[in-house]
């Protein structure tokens, strides 16, 4: 059993994450509400350094190192934006990083990760085979291991989104938040469970990369063989047990959503909001217009967890 965070460990998070990072916009953009028939409220998390929210786990993490794991150095992997994360953290705080990550990586995200310094493993199919990568040269050489899931000092980091999103709309009715690891979503649904028990919960995944929701309605750890999705942000193929226990405790509902749903969001960000998320990042949006018709009138917050999507992905799409 992996210890859980509390409510007081992401409010410590905001603190420690407080000198590194600025608070992302909370917006409201009108045409994206005129759409969707409600007043839409997007989190930009797009807007972090590492253009996705996973940096606010990475500092929480990597600060609170003592000075032989600093010493050490620590390893973990990554579809893109969590390895991000944590090289630029690592940098932050003088510390050396290995990233393993699938041999098809997003290239703008394997570029950010080494332009932070951390060296780079490229190898296997998707998430799932890079995790047995870092696991094993973790045993080898004799690094930290940092968890993408099962970590509560990441879980605690990117719950301060909870805490942002509630500073500047108090009375939100529904958060929606996407579904990949399962760290965001079990962040903020540990907040506002604590704060706001009233705002409603929904998580959002990839129709092709269902493993945590189906974990979510079992109540075991599922797995999936293929996580073939275009939201790589999602594409896990199974899921943690510490972030799908505080997400079975605290969601409300969970939804899956399609390619065409997530491409579909993508291109009404464009339009609506001028604005580029990456699949993931999109898949809030994607949800929302799903189920639009029972959101009416509500105030509903977007998670757009991440902006990181290749220009050539972009005009594909378009």
């Amino acid at each position: 059993m992996y210890p859980r965070p509390k409510y007081t460990d992401v409010l410590k998070a905001k603190r420690r994450i407080a000198p590194y990072l600025n608070k992302t916009p909370l917006l409201e953009h009108p045409g994206l509400s005129k759409v969707l028939g409600f007043n839409a409220y997007v989190k930009h998390e797009n807007m972090q350094p590492t253009g996705a929210f996973k940096i606010r786990g990475g500092i929480n993490f990597i600060s609170q190192l003592e000075p032989g794991e600093r010493e050490k150095g620590v390893i973990t992997a990554s579809s893109g934006n969590h390895g991000q994360s944590i090289a630029l953290a690592s940098q932050m705080f003088g510390v050396k990083a290995t990233i393993c990550v699938p041999s098809n990586v997003n290239p703008d995200k394997e570029e950010a990760i080494r332009s932070f310094g951390a060296e780079i493993v490229a190898d296997g199919r998707d998430f799932d085979d890079a995790r047995l990568n870092a696991e094993r040269i973790a045993r080898e050489k004799g690094l930290m291991y940092v968890h993408s899931g099962n970590e509560p000092r990441l879980i605690a980091g990117v719950g301060t989104v909870a805490l942002e999103i509630l500073e500047d709309l108090p009375d939100v009715d529904v958060i929606i938040a996407p579904v990949g690891g399962g760290s965001q979503a079990a962040g903020v649904s540990l907040v506002m469970k604590a704060a706001a028990p009233d705002v409603e919960i929904i998580a959002v995944q990839a129709e092709k990369a269902p493993s945590v929701y189906l974990s979510w309605k079992s109540g075991n750890i599922e797995s999936t063989e293929t996580a073939d999705t275009i939201a790589d942000g999602l594409a896990t193929r199974q899921a943690f047990e510490l972030p799908l226990g505080i997400l079975r405790d605290n969601i409300d509902d969970f939804i899956l959503v399609s390619e065409d749903e997530i491409k579909d969001a993508i291109r009404l960000y464009v339009e609506k909001a001028h604005v580029i998320a990456e699949g993931a990042g999109a898949a809030s949006l994607a949800a929302a217009y799903k189920i639009r018709d029972r959101l009416k009138g509500k105030k509903v917050v977007l998670v757009l967890s991440g902006g990181n999507l290749t220009a050539e992905m972009l005009k594909s799409i378009l």
